[in-house]
């Protein structure tokens, strides 16, 4: 087999899940909110929320996904599908249809009794959704799939020898979740003729281009809040504990969170002002079979939660959702 074989296998391999999940009943039927205010792009309570109000604002500079991670494609490819799906009433004619990659012929393996032992596909196609996007928003996106191809080897390298592969692997599965509950409100939150849209999407469009974003001068919340050194005076750090790893349990697979379990929370470092570094707590959650118990630590910087570690991958990194940090740099857990 070919170089150019081996890479399109590669490609396929880690995009597909990415491009496949959001034909499966993870959108509802198209019910846009024609009546919500859009006078600027609203994304409370999204797990994306940062990175959507960022594009809408062109601050890019504040944006940690690069247009080549797998990440930013998988965004991009769920807001199309999300668009196409609730929102096709505002597609002109020129609209062209949603593409994606699948398996037009398999290799078999066999025992010597005949039975199936391995399935590997040697041969893809592209083949047509259903789901119709607006050309040059679509254009781009497969600008971005080109160069994801055109890399293929490089980035399986960069995954087989990563240390942290199996806690990696776990996080975008929680991400494909966020996302996928995102997409379910985003068109409920934002309306899809609306400037805020148009503007999201010619700025998703520059950001994939890597072009000059159209640049709104007011500042992003989530930016304020990060810069805002925290709250002042006793907070109730439970609650917040208990807020946020009830958000991160949205996108778990198995375990389920037991609302209101927090305890044993202790401040382990704190900063010069007395507001804390890290601290951590513990928490019980329910699993396939009997209840659990876990622990989770949460890294503050500038004054509010940056990283939240939990034990069975304490080495990945969870970002906290941005609302609720919004929240408590508005002094919204004060015990006061």
């Amino acid at each position: 087999m070919n170089i150019s074989k081996i890479k399109l296998k590669i490609i396929v391999f880690f995009v597909m899940p990415f491009f496949a999940f959001s034909n499966s009943g993870l959108f509802t039927s198209e019910k846009a909110n024609d009546k919500v205010d859009n006078s600027e792009l609203n994304t409370d309570g999204l797990y994306f929320a940062e990175f959507y109000d960022y594009i809408y604002r062109g601050h890019f500079e504040n944006i940690k996904i690069k247009r080549l991670d797998y990440e930013f494609l998988m965004i991009y490819e769920q807001y199309l599908r999300a668009f196409g799906v609730k929102c096709s009433k505002y597609l002109l004619v020129n609209k062209v249809e949603i593409m994606e990659i699948v398996c037009d012929q398999e290799e078999i393996g066999y025992n010597a009794y005949g039975d199936v032992i391995s399935r590997v596909c040697v041969k893809y196609k592209w083949q047509g959704t259903g789901l119709y996007a607006k050309p040059d928003i679509y254009n781009a996106k497969m600008k971005i799939v080109e160069m994801h191809k055109a890399n293929g080897i490089d980035i399986f390298l960069k995954m087989v020898t990563d240390p942290n592969a199996m806690g990696n692997s776990i996080d975008m599965l929680h991400k494909r979740k966020g996302l996928a509950n995102d997409m379910e409100k985003f068109f409920i939150l934002n309306q899809c003729n609306s400037k805020a849209i148009i503007q999201f999407e010619e700025n998703l469009k520059r950001f994939a281009l890597n072009k000059t974003p159209i640049r709104l001068k007011k500042k992003s919340k989530y930016t304020i809040a990060k810069n805002s050194g925290g709250p002042k005076g006793q907070q109730n750090y439970n609650k917040l504990v208990d807020d946020l790893v009830a958000d991160q349990a949205k996108t778990w697979a198995f375990n389920r969170y037991t609302k209101g379990s927090i305890s044993g929370l202790r401040i382990e470092s704190k900063n010069s002002e007395g507001k804390p570094i890290s601290l951590r707590a513990n928490y019980k959650f329910r699993g396939f079979s009997n209840n659990g118990k876990g622990w989770v630590k949460i890294i503050f910087k500038n004054g509010v939660p940056d990283c939240m570690y939990f034990f069975d991958f304490p080495s990945n990194c969870k970002k906290p959702n941005s609302g609720i940090v919004t929240s408590y740099s508005l002094e919204k857990y004060s015990n006061q």
